[in-house]
């Protein structure tokens, strides 16, 4: 059922284990020699918590955790007041057996639990759920629930908690895990408490100056009036500058060889097709599916992230029964990424190709004949800020010895919005038509870019030769505000059948708002002359020394270099002789600015009721302790989606296959509505057979709530759309949750306070799986100006091997009273109308099985200082995606499952740590539909190490990815390699006071 791991590191990891389990004979039999009383027992790991800083205090209070803990659950602790494993909370949880993350700008953002991504794992914070704003692309509507760690920073935090069975108590919408931030609170550490943290952050992956960047973060503790009155405030500001090295290829769909998908747009030619040439080595048979590269570019970005939080909490004890907690959390991640590109792009009409045997045929290089096309290089910048703020109230009143209640409260937003004058998302191209051949070989795991210089045409890599093209300003805000109330309690019986029982209502109102707008000039031909452009404004870059290291740098037909600009002078210039601002061909801009008006306004309400009901018993099972739990959760929920936006009218034709869409200009509104119940049970039982052995077994039901762009209201229409397809999507508010029912067992063997061994297995059926559909519908409004009695005219006059760019300008020199204002042909009624291949999401009615072992060991080595911890999480599904089928065949599959290990290796004493810490995850599906894409296996080092002097200052050093591993992904078949990015080392070093 499982598979045979033939990762060379993953056997030399499990030795280690072996090694480290070695070590376990000693303090077992130590243990079997004295029996302590239990009572000293318990004194004494109450004193060793007290004592037990570091590390090991560390690891010895998420033991406590896991081994208290009803069902499954895993965590990671506070080392000390503000001291946190690491400085990124996704980076601390990937050390957690089953918890595997996903990067962004080279920091954790995101994580994914027993194979299980993001968006099928819930957040909360300090038990509350939190609302998340992404923009995205800056023109689509937002797609994730996933909470973002990048956004918060870790000296505030005490604990994360890993809860990977479900029970009643805890909020649902998590299939993966539920995962809770706990935070700081004054009361439950009286005194005071106080620390001041400075660091430097060196980044090697910047691709020109290294700059050291700060950190600074404080955090104050302190009881009043007899421990009564509690205040706790945190700050922290981080700033990091670094860079990206990375080649993109994007695709066409997987077709199959045979004769039904000849007129696919980018299908191989075959003998008798306009196009065939004879230049098809190893043609991929019949039954065997391959894919065609669309595009392809080499990128280097340059990112500057600036990072506040703070957080102050008071807490006051009324009587010895009643305390009021109020809180108010603030974070703002402010990110800011210059990217220049060059690439190039194919029309699939003269070309030649090699392939590797099927039945998923891979491309050996592909290439592409011109009477003269373009190499772009173009720039991009993003400039956003992710603001957060959440404000609560909770009030905790233990009635009598047996009553507690418990009422909690919070408003929070999320809030993402654009931080410059131009969006969220803008990007500007130039040109040069000088290429006569372009190809890329994909024999390395660097995709080689190469082109040919036509003979008569202009020189692409001289900067006198460069002229603007087209430009696209996007303005993107979106807001998501989640107001929630809740009731608990708790009773404690005296009688043999139930300790007590648990018991609450909730009711949350997710308010999810998204707008967007945007300006385009569609000139992607050039706009102006070569002498509108000074050639000061461009900076040439080498290319191949940016990816060293990596396989195919080295191929001297590689592109060598690239001419990037400013971009604000670029648009600056652009704007002031042509008004890509003012005067865009589609879309209108705010007043005296490159803002773009937000034609389209999309907004979710999901209101949901929940109740729940627990009851705890603690019972004698042949002499030794077990406990029963067993609940009952029910919840409701009602989704309104809306959308106010403008319809499209008509079409132009700006390029040789480029098409674009004009749009009403008032918008119109759509609502759709659905809504869902669900009641979920849940039963936990643990055992002790043995003293320091606990088995435990699960069962549950919980649920996953789709994501917010498979419940949006309206059509998404890509632009721009091509001769052969126009493409779109929309949601469907009316889809139930994923419902998963899930068995646990796991076994732990706790021999020590700070060491143990475990086992565990689970398994997940997962149903109303959502995957995507594609229908086709007419819109009879829209025509192609490609398809119709004009180009069939220009046919007829040019002859059957007439391209797209021969039939435009035809129809330009002989229609013209059928061109807009900028001369591009427009669609007439005569024309062949659009249709439009819509993707939705859709359930299935299949049941997917997910399951996966789970085997941990922490070991400390008596009083030596040194310490390992070794986890391996095997996984397994019948659900996975099959490669060998054509885009034509829906296909569902869960994103993210992969095998994934952790090696933790640290010694400390009084003065000293250092820390040696692994991670591994095997590849995984990294996204669906029509066409999957993969993320290769992956492995990194992290390194930290600090000294603590007497009077409480302490040194220390951190390194990220210290030996620089590279990450790439790719399609179907390796060869269709989808991101090549170069991998750096991140360094640190800082003091920190503790008070």
């Amino acid at each position: 059922m499982y598979r045979e791991n033939k990762n060379p590191l993953a056997r030399l990891l499990a030795g280690v284990s072996v090694i480290a389990v070695a070590g376990f004979g000693a303090s077992a039999y130590a243990q079997d020699v004295e029996q302590i009383p239990e009572e000293q027992q318990d004194e004494a790991r109450v004193e060793d918590e007290v004592v037990v800083l570091g590390i090991r205090g560390s690891l010895r209070d998420a033991l406590g955790l896991k081994r208290d803990g009803q069902g499954v659950v895993d965590a990671i602790t506070a080392e000390d007041i503000g001291q946190f494993p690491d400085t990124n909370l996704a980076e601390s949880l990937q050390r957690i057996s089953g918890v595997s993350i996903d990067r962004s700008l080279g920091e954790g953002s995101s994580v994914t639990v027993r194979g299980f991504g993001a968006d099928f794992n819930l957040v909360t914070f300090n038990g509350r759920q939190m609302p998340t704003s992404t923009l995205g692309d800056g023109a689509s509507p937002p797609s994730s629930r996933s909470f973002d760690f990048g956004n918060l920073a870790s000296e505030a935090i005490s604990a994360v908690e890993v809860y990977k069975t479900s029970r009643a108590i805890i909020p649902t919408g998590g299939i993966g895990a539920t995962i809770n931030i706990r935070t700081t609170r004054p009361l439950e550490s009286p005194g005071l408490s106080a620390t001041i943290g400075l660091k430097g952050v060196y980044d090697e992956s910047q691709l020109d100056d290294t700059d050291l960047t700060p950190e600074i973060s404080g955090l104050y503790s302190n009881t009043f009036f007899d421990d009564r009155l509690g205040v706790s405030l945190s700050a922290s500001y981080q700033h990091r500058r670094g860079g990206v090295a990375q080649s993109n290829v994007g695709w066409r769909d997987g077709y199959l060889g045979s004769p039904a998908f000849q007129n696919e747009w980018g299908a191989l030619p075959v003998p008798g097709s306009w196009n065939f040439n004879g230049g098809v080595v190893n043609r991929p048979g019949d039954n065997d599916v391959y894919e065609v590269p669309q595009n392809a570019d080499y990128e280097l970005a340059d990112f500057d992230r600036k990072r506040v939080n703070g957080q102050l909490t008071l807490q006051y004890d009324f009587t010895d029964n009643i305390r009021a907690t109020v809180d108010y959390t603030y974070s703002q991640n402010e990110v800011e990424v210059n990217r220049s590109t060059a690439g190039i792009w194919f029309d699939h009409a003269q070309t030649n190709s090699a392939w590797t045997d099927g039945p998923v045929a891979g491309p050996l290089y592909y290439t592409e004949f011109f009477g003269a096309t373009d190499l772009s290089y173009s720039g991009a910048l993003i400039a956003n800020r992710s603001e957060n703020n959440s404000i609560g109230f909770n009030l905790a009143w233990d009635v009598n010895d047996r009553l507690s209640l418990e009422f909690d409260a919070h408003n929070s937003t999320a809030e993402s919005l654009p931080t410059n004058r131009f969006g969220s998302s803008v990007s500007l191209g130039t040109t040069v038509f000088g290429v006569s051949e372009q190809s890329i070989n994909f024999e390395n795991d660097l995709p080689v870019i190469s082109i040919v210089n036509g003979n008569g045409l202009p020189d692409p890599e001289d900067v006198a030769n460069r002229v603007g093209s087209g430009s696209s300003f996007r303005n993107a805000t979106m807001r998501d505000e989640i107001t929630q109330i809740r009731a608990m309690g708790s009773y404690e019986f005296d009688h043999r059948f139930i300790d007590s029982v648990d018991f609450g209502v909730s009711s949350i109102e997710n308010r999810v708002n998204s707008a967007y707008g945007f300006i385009q000039t569609d000139s992607w031909g050039g706009l102006g002359t070569p002498a509108d452009y000074p050639d000061d404004l461009f900076e040439w870059v080498s290319l191949p020394d940016k990816f060293e290291g990596i396989s195919g740098a080295n191929d001297p037909n590689m592109l060598q270099g690239m001419y990037r600009f400013n971009f604000e002078q670029l648009a600056d210039l652009m704007e002031s002789q042509f008004g890509i601002c003012s005067s865009p061909w589609t879309g209108t801009a705010m007043p005296g600015t490159c803002l773009a008006e937000q034609t389209v306004n999309r907004e979710i309400t999901e209101d949901t009721i929940s109740a729940y009901f627990q009851a705890n018993n603690t019972f004698d099972l042949m002499g030794r302790d077990a406990n029963l739990t067993v609940g009952l959760r029910y919840e409701e929920t009602e989704v309104t989606s809306s959308a106010l936006q403008q319809q499209p009218n008509g079409t132009i034709w700006a390029a040789p296959n480029e098409f674009y869409y004009t749009f009403d200009a008032t918008p119109s509104f759509t609502v759709a509505e659905g809504s869902y119940d669900h009641l979920l049970p849940s039963i936990d039982f643990d055992f002790q057979p043995m003293e320091f052995v606990k088995v435990r077994a699960s069962y549950s039901q919980t649920i996953t709530r789709p994501t917010y762009d498979n419940m949006q209201a309206g059509i998404d229409y890509v632009i721009p759309f091509r001769a052969a397809e126009a493409l779109g999507s929309q949601g469907n508010p009316g889809l139930d949750p994923y419902l998963s029912e899930n068995i646990d067992f796991s076994a732990e063997w706790y021999y020590a306070d700070d060491s143990y061994v475990s086992l565990g297995y689970f398994n997940k059926n997962v149903e109303n799986f959502i995957g995507t559909g594609r229908f086709d519908q007419t819109l009879s409004n829209l025509t192609n100006p490609s398809n119709g009695p004009r180009a069939d005219d220009a046919r007829a006059a040019l002859g059957a091997n007439a391209t797209l760019d021969d039939i435009r300008n035809y129809i330009i020199a002989n229609y013209p009273g059928t061109l807009d204002a900028q001369g591009n042909p427009i669609g007439q009624p005569g024309d062949a109308p659009i249709v439009l291949q819509t993707t939705i999401p859709v359930a299935d009615s299949q049941t997917a099985e997910f399951s996966g072992l789970e085997f941990a060991v922490q070991h400390i080595f008596g009083d030596t200082g040194f310490g390992v911890v070794f986890n391996y999480t095997l996984t397994d599904s019948d659900f996975t995606y099959d490669n060998t089928q054509p885009y034509t065949v829906t296909q569902f599959a869960v994103p993210g499952l992969s095998d994934s290990a952790n090696l933790i290796g640290f010694y400390e004493n009084e003065r000293f740590q250092v820390r040696a810490a692994y991670n591994w995850r095997d590849e995984f599906l990294a996204g669906g539909g029509p066409n999957p894409f993969y993320v290769e296996a992956y492995g990194q080092l992290d390194l930290s190490a600090s000294y603590d002097f007497e009077n409480g200052v302490s040194v220390f050093m951190e390194g990220i990815n210290v030996t620089g591993e590279n990450r790439r992904g790719h399609r179907r078949h390796e060869n269709n390699v989808f991101f090549m990015s170069q991998g750096d080392a991140r360094w640190a070093i800082g003091a920190r006071k503790t008070f």
